[in-house]
């Protein structure tokens, strides 16, 4: 008989399969991890029952690219400082092949926080900056939904330290299994249903915020006084999405947010950090200050060169490329775990995002090349960095194109009903 954990993990799984990525019969499946900082040797285990139920489902084929974070901060500290823009193009070649097929993609994200602290921040920028080159195909691809993909979490040695320091070495790595089955709704009697329940009422509400096409976002919070100046014929997204194909699919489980496209141009004020910022290193305490939807000022009270490295890597990275509403009320806010991890924290609060715009987010953006979609009002870049901003203290206003302000959030809370 099997044991609880191994019910819920077969029942993460089969959420995985049918709600995140939807696979369909006949398709080929890529399972990768997601950052250079997720260890997915340690999760062979996880990855194997994946590839198992991708085949009882009837996947052709399934294929996995094998990662090591160690084997990368080796290479930060021995490899010649001039061999950094050496890429192993094989790799963003496999994504790329499987996109332009419409086939699936499955990515585990699970860094370990400050793996690489003590590394030199300009190799690791130029090392961001190669492979973003590299998959700039990919990740157009993806921008336009042309492929169903999928991130997911999952505990590796590390992270879970950073998360549970005060429980024993030797129960942390349940104890976020159990967390992640929670916030994944894994526990409900049938989880898929409780899944498409949840999908629905987040599109009650993107559908109320695509009716009202509102020019201008206002959000105020203790640290942030921030107005974002929507595009024309934007478009709110959440939960399940749709490949150019017709394949339903949810890009990231678990899911809370509600999402736009920012004019890249119009973003103008002041916005503070509520959660840190895991990107090779910790980010804390930071923010950032914009004029014309550019950054022109930025605050942080540690890995401040790490953030400012990651403007650097183009001018794209300088302007918004989401904006993304999620109540407080969330269960993955209400864990009160921080977990530093984007996938995860994202969904816990109100965030923005440095970097590329999503093309689903236009009106016939998928069919726009750069130059209409910059024109349009989206952004332009190689990277797309995702970090928290709300809180239950704050307060987001839609403005008309009359000027008429109407309540979007209050305290952190939905104010319009559906």
């Amino acid at each position: 008989m099997s044991t609880e954990f191994e019910q819920n993990l077969e029942k993460y799984v089969e959420v995985i399969l049918k709600v995140g990525i939807n696979l369909q019969k006949g398709q080929r499946l890529l399972i990768s991890a997601a950052d250079i900082g997720t260890p997915l040797l340690e999760l062979a285990p996880f990855v194997e029952l994946i590839t198992k139920k991708a085949y009882q489902m009837g996947a052709r084929f399934v294929d996995v690219i094998w990662d090591d974070p160690q084997l990368h901060l080796i290479r930060f500290q021995h490899a010649p400082r001039d061999s950094f823009e050496e890429y192993p193009t094989w790799i963003s070649n496999a994504f790329i092949e499987f996109a332009e097929k419409g086939d699936a993609t499955l990515l585990l994200y699970a860094d370990i926080p400050d793996l690489f602290i003590d590394q030199d921040p300009e190799l690791m920028a130029i090392r961001r900056k190669t492979a973003a080159k590299h998959f700039k195909p990919w990740s157009d691809l993806r921008s336009k939904n042309a492929m169903n993909n999928t991130i997911v979490a999952a505990p590796v040695d590390g992270w879970i330290d950073k998360i549970f320091p005060d429980l024993p070495p030797n129960k942390r790595k349940a104890k976020m299994w159990d967390t992640i089955f929670d916030i994944c709704r894994v526990k409900q009697k049938d989880p898929v249903s409780a899944w498409n329940n949840h999908i629905n009422q987040l599109h009650v509400r993107t559908n109320y915020l695509n009716h009202k096409q509102y020019t201008t976002l206002k959000l105020e919070t203790p640290g942030t006084d921030l107005t974002i100046g929507l595009p024309k014929g934007h478009i709110w997204k959440s939960g399940s999405m749709t490949t150019q194909n017709g394949i339903d699919y949810t890009g990231n489980l678990p899911t809370e947010e509600i999402f736009t496209l920012p004019h890249k141009d119009k973003t103008e004020g002041v916005v503070t950090a509520t959660k840190p910022l895991d990107v090779d290193v910790v980010v804390e305490d930071f923010s950032l200050t914009f004029s014309k939807g550019r950054v022109v000022k930025v605050t942080a009270k540690k890995g401040e060169k790490m953030l400012n490295k990651i403007l650097e890597m183009d001018e794209g990275m300088n302007h918004l490329g989401e904006i993304a509403l999620v109540p407080h009320s969330s269960p993955i806010s209400q864990s009160g775990i921080i977990f530093y991890n984007r996938l995860i924290d994202e969904n816990a609060s109100c965030h923005i995002a440095l970097g590329r715009g999503y093309r689903f987010n236009i009106e016939n953006g998928d069919k726009m090349s750069d130059e209409e979609f910059m024109t349009a009002g989206g952004n332009v870049s190689l990277r797309h960095v995702d970090f928290m901003i709300g809180s239950g203290e704050m307060d987001i206003d839609g403005l008309l194109e009359n000027g008429t302000a109407e309540p979007i959030m209050r305290n952190g809370e939905w104010a319009f009903k559906v």
